[in-house]
């Protein structure tokens, strides 16, 4: 190495430990605020059960207004942000797309989506703020911002949100890098490792949906992971085709209600309100506790897994600031939940797993990803091979259903100008 070469390799290196600190602790914090802001809806819900007929649908507008208004970038949940903004990280953080005002912007949204009961995750928004801190990191120091450094960044976001290190080397691999190469794997692997040390540090070496003491015998397996694969690939196919077809369909009411989105959000906010109210409040949140009972082998109502389908999908497509991976898990689980009715014999829990990574691969479109993250949050590594074959499975029967993965598709919103002029040279060439 040369000598000159040595203090920007060591501010590289402080850029990206810093950096990982740094989100490590933000993701704690994130995850504590919203709890407490879910936590205080259920509070709210408990005294007055019908003030969520005002309170979601004026709130929900008055998010989405102020998203559209002051920060276009951190709608909906930031990982299509991340895809789009890897591409060129400098105009990326000039446009907005992993800008440290936007991944404040998000943090403060996504707190208030769940403070008025909305059905969004924090994962999604984790990964955004996460590659914005990465980002700002190498900014302050002086070093070139890379794709594999606001790669790096999100993928340390997931290992921090769910508490799995290895399902964060995942995730850059299949979900945020378009290809993989060593630079790539060094940065993800170090950032990764840094924040979920700094989260198991903090927060113990929890399981994040509750740990999953039963497994399926073979027999059982042999019938439950085909069924399971091919209901989630169909059920997380239609999921992802509603949110794409919505966004890009010329059909004359979908196209009314696009051109007033306030109006819209605030009739999503009324929808979700009576979803919750009829259902007690489970659709409302991100469905830990029902889907962490779930996993544990309580059963739960057959009704939950398509209700919260429906919270999810109208929340999305409201174009609040918000993720899906937590909601998707839980309508996943409410998927297993209702196909263990159909397996009496079998333990619950395991059914619900099958049903919960079938249904998740069959709308993020990323087995690998799925199938570390699971294992990893339920402590049940015992079930990796028929967690595997279910999520092959559902991979490839929601590309039947649709043929765009829908993070990368909804990229394509946040590509910008320049970004796209050269994709079409490229296309021409």
């Amino acid at each position: 190495m040369k000598a000159q070469e040595f203090p920007v390799l060591l501010r590289r290196r402080t850029a990206t430990t810093a950096g990982a600190i740094v989100l490590g602790l933000v993701a704690l914090v994130f995850a504590w605020t919203a709890d407490q802001a879910s936590r205080l809806f259920e509070m709210l819900f408990a005294q007055a059960p019908y003030a969520p007929l005002i309170v979601t649908p004026l709130g929900l507008g008055l998010i989405v207004a102020f998203t559209r208004r002051y920060a276009p970038q951190a709608r909906g949940s930031g990982i299509p942000q991340v895809i789009a903004g890897s591409d060129e990280p400098d105009r990326a953080v000039g446009a907005g797309l992993i800008s440290m005002k936007t991944a404040a912007v998000k943090f403060v949204l996504t707190v208030m989506a769940l403070l008025i009961g909305t059905s969004v995750g924090r994962e999604g928004p984790t990964v955004q703020i996460s590659a914005a801190i990465m980002a700002f990191m190498h900014r302050i120091l002086r070093i070139e911002l890379s794709s594999a450094v606001v790669i790096a960044g999100g993928a340390a976001g997931v290992s921090a949100a769910f508490n799995t290190p290895l399902a964060g080397v995942a995730f850059a691999i299949e979900e945020l890098a378009a290809s993989y190469h060593q630079r790539l794997a060094l940065l993800a692997m170090a950032a990764v490792m840094i924040s979920g040390l700094v989260s198991l540090g903090l927060a113990g070496d929890y399981v994040y949906f509750g740990a999953m003491h039963e497994t399926l015998p073979l027999k059982g397996s042999l019938m439950v992971a085909p069924l399971a694969g091919v209901v989630g690939g169909v059920g997380g196919g239609l999921f992802s085709l509603a949110v794409l077809s919505f966004a890009g369909t010329a059909w004359a009411p979908v196209a009314f209600l696009r051109r007033r989105p306030v109006r819209f959000a605030v009739l999503c906010g009324l929808l979700l309100a009576i979803c919750g109210i009829v259902t007690g409040g489970a659709t409302w949140g991100a469905g830990y506790d029902t889907a962490k009972a779930l996993v544990e082998s309580h059963p739960e109502p057959l009704w939950f897994g398509p209700a919260k389908f429906f919270s999810t999908l109208i929340t999305m497509l409201s174009g609040t600031p918000g993720g899906i991976f937590a909601p998707t898990l839980a309508t996943g689980a409410g998927v297993g939940n209702m196909l263990a009715a159909l397996f009496p014999g079998q333990p619950l829990g395991g059914v619900v797993l099958l049903g919960m990574i079938g249904y998740f691969v069959g709308v993020v479109r990323a087995p690998l990803t799925a199938v570390l993250i699971i294992s990893e949050m339920t402590d049940s590594r015992a079930m990796v091979l028929p967690l595997l074959a279910t999520a092959i499975i559902a991979d490839g029967v929601s590309a039947l259903v649709c043929r765009e993965r829908l993070y990368h598709a909804l990229s394509k919103a946040f590509i910008l100008p320049q970004q796209h002029a050269q994709r079409v040279e490229t296309a021409k060439a």
